[in-house]
Parts: structure tokens; sequence; C-alpha cells
């Protein structure tokens, strides 16, 4: 299990660190708000397009030889993400190149890195009773936000010595935890026999609540973080040390997700049902305070809320949705909620962006709303009320 938590570890570091750069780079290049949320929206379509067929091929193929796979492509992604910056800031390449190798590395990331997270909730799924999966599965999650809590400090120092560290040393311990999963996880393939004879629907009735779900938070979560450093350059420019600021805000969100998370699932032990329900009023309290704030102590404090909204929901969906399903389903179900999380970051560039630009506070208001609709969704529909035994 160290290893595959240290593989979160790894994708939450340089996740969360590309997040925090990408806005002031792509100033720098004189990119708009728009082709920033681009190289991500790219990436997202990929994702979504191979993250049900990666959970599906972990059941055949084990889950720890897809698990590696993904760790070689996120590696990938990382030094062709900063090589053409790199290039052209040495005028060894054209600028004109710079936009579509950066959609190049982001692309990479969501055609390979995709395999990772199904393979390794689905191998989490296969050793755990459901009656403690919800408490697993938020521990589990707990490395990846660790991750993108230190990654933005981490890489923002390292950025400080050199433009490459950061994004080589991400690569190279992305490497690193594929050779340290190969040597200690024993890979063990469906047996024929065991593999289901048809496929899970995305339209089952224990699947789709979940999928629409993730599905809306997916998009709610992504246009507040590809535009929190835009948010903050634009609205707080008068404060010094911006890039520090967008860094410490990316902090602020991971720890008071991880606190969140490990609080309400072990301390208070909410069942799902719950902490959906609670996490979700949060989540609409946090993005109107978002959207009324005037002071960068007003904007922190939103997003404090917000990190414990998300703490709660994301657990509790995630798990409801493997507890629904039969063993030999575990794989494609966790492949189908992969598919959906990057929906959020392929509408941001069509939908959030474009009203941010009209105006920030409607994008944090309509993100309210559309968490408040969920809360509804949840108390009306009877599956998120389900207790599935072991």
């Amino acid at each position: 299990m160290f290893w595959l938590k240290s593989g979160l570890f790894a994708v939450g570091l340089g996740m969360s660190f590309v997040y925090a750069i990408i806005p002031p780079l792509a100033r720098d290049l004189g990119l708009s708000e728009i082709q920033a949320s681009f190289i991500f929206s790219l990436s997202a379509v990929a994702w979504a397009m191979t993250s049900a067929p990666w959970g599906r091929a972990s059941d055949k193929y084990g889950r720890r030889n897809i698990a590696i796979l993904g760790y070689i492509g996120y590696s990938i992604s990382m030094i062709i993400l900063i090589l053409p910056i790199y290039l052209a800031d040495k005028n060894i390449l054209s600028a004109a190149f710079v936009f579509p190798l950066l959609i190049l590395g982001r692309t990479i990331y969501g055609l390979l890195g995709s395999a990772t997270r199904p393979a390794s909730f689905a191998y989490i799924a296969d050793i755990t009773p459901k009656s403690k999966r919800t408490k697993k599965f938020a521990r589990f999650e707990s490395n990846f936000l660790l991750g993108t809590l230190v990654g933005p400090l981490l890489g923002g120092y390292l950025y400080l010595i050199s433009a490459l560290a950061p994004f080589i040393f991400f690569s190279v311990l992305g490497i690193v935890v594929a050779m340290g999963v190969f040597f200690t996880l024993e890979n063990k393939p469906m047996e024929v026999a065991e593999r289901p004879t048809t496929k899970l629907s995305r339209l089952a009735p224990t699947v789709w609540p979940y999928l629409v779900f993730a599905s809306v938070l997916s998009l709610c979560s992504a246009s507040l973080l590809q535009s929190i450093g835009f948010y903050l350059t634009d609205n707080f420019d008068n404060l010094e040390d911006i890039t520090l600021l967008i860094s410490f805000t990316f902090v602020l969100l991971s720890i008071s997700t991880i606190v969140s998370q490990n609080m309400f699932t072990s301390m208070f032990n909410l069942n799902n049902y719950k902490l959906l329900i609670y996490g979700c009023l949060i989540l609409t309290i946090s993005y109107c305070v978002m959207a009324l704030s005037d002071s960068i102590a007003t904007y922190f404090s939103s997003i404090i809320l917000h990190g414990v909204g998300l703490g709660m929901v994301r657990p509790a969906n995630s798990s409801g949705l493997s507890i629904a399903q039969q063993p030999e389903y575990q794989g494609e179900a966790a492949g189908h909620l992969g598919s959906v999380l990057p929906i959020g970051h392929i509408l941001t560039p069509i939908v959030a962006m474009p009203l941010y630009i009209y105006n920030s506070s409607l994008l944090y208001f309509a993100s309210g709303i559309l968490c408040f609709i969920l809360f509804v969704f949840i108390i009306f529909h009877p599956i998120f009320r389900y207790r599935y035994e072991d």
C-alpha cells in the first residue's frame, strides 16, 4: 500500500503545481484565460475517453500493471509540459510551437495518466469490506490531497532554482513510484471465469446518480481551480508576492480538505448520505462567500469552507458507487467515475471562463447554485440513502 499511496501523492504534487504555475506563465506567454483553460480541456477529454477502458483493462491485466502505465505517462507529460517553455525562453524554439506543445504534454497525461486512479481505487475496493470502504477511500484520497498541499510549495521552491527543476523532480518521482509498485505489489488479473460477461453500463441505476453528482461537482471544482490564479491576480494585484498567495491558496484548500476527510469519516464516522448532504450545503455557502469577498481574508475563508465541503462529498460519492457494485465490476465502476471527473476541465473554457471574464462573482454564484441543486438531488434520489451490506 505504501507505493500506491506514494503514487497518488506524486500525482498530486505535479497536478497542483501545474495549476498554480500555468496561469502566471500563460500571462507571460501572452495567452488568454481561455487558451490556458484549453490546455487543460483537451487533456480532460483524453482522460474522459480512456479512464473507463483502463478500469476494464485493470481487470484483465492486473491493477499493478495498469497503475504503472499511468505513472509513466504522468512522468512523460511533466517533461513535455515544461520543455517548450524552457526552449522558447532560450530562443531555441519558436514561440509559435509553445502552445501546441503544452497541449501535447497535458494530452499525454490525459491518455496515460488516467490509468492510475481507476486501477488504484479498484485495488482498494478489492481488499476492503464495504463497511470500511468510505474510511479507506478517504484516507487513500488524502495522499493525493497531501500531494496537492506540498506541490505548490515544493515546486515553487524548486522553480526558484530553475524553471526545469520542479518538472524534472516530479517526473523522476513518478518513475521511482512506478518501480516501487512493480517490485512490491502483487499483480493479480481477474480469472477469465470471474470476469463479467457484460459491461457495466453508465446508465445502470446503481451507477448514473453517482456519475451525475461527480460531473456537476467536477465543473464547480475545475472552474475554481483554473480561476484561482487569475482571480487573485486580477483582484489583489496591489498585494506583494502574488505567486506566493496563489500557492498559499492551494495549500489552504488542500489542508482543509484533508482535515475534513479524516475528521468526518473517522472521528465523527458520518455515513455517506450525511456526508453528501452536509458537504453540499457547505460548498454552496463557500461559493457565495467567495462571490461576495472583497478582502483576501474573506477569500481565504471561503477557500477553507470549500475544502471542508470537498472533504466530505468526494469520498462519500466514490465509496457509494463502489459499495453499490458487485466485486467483478469494481475496476469498471472506478473507470466510469474517473471518466466523468475531467468533465469540469472540458467545460470550463466553454462555460466557466467566459463567465469569469464577464464577471467573476457570477461564476462563483453559478457554482453555488449547482451545489444546491446537488443537495436537492441527494435528498430526493433514494440510492443515496440505501445502505449496502457486506
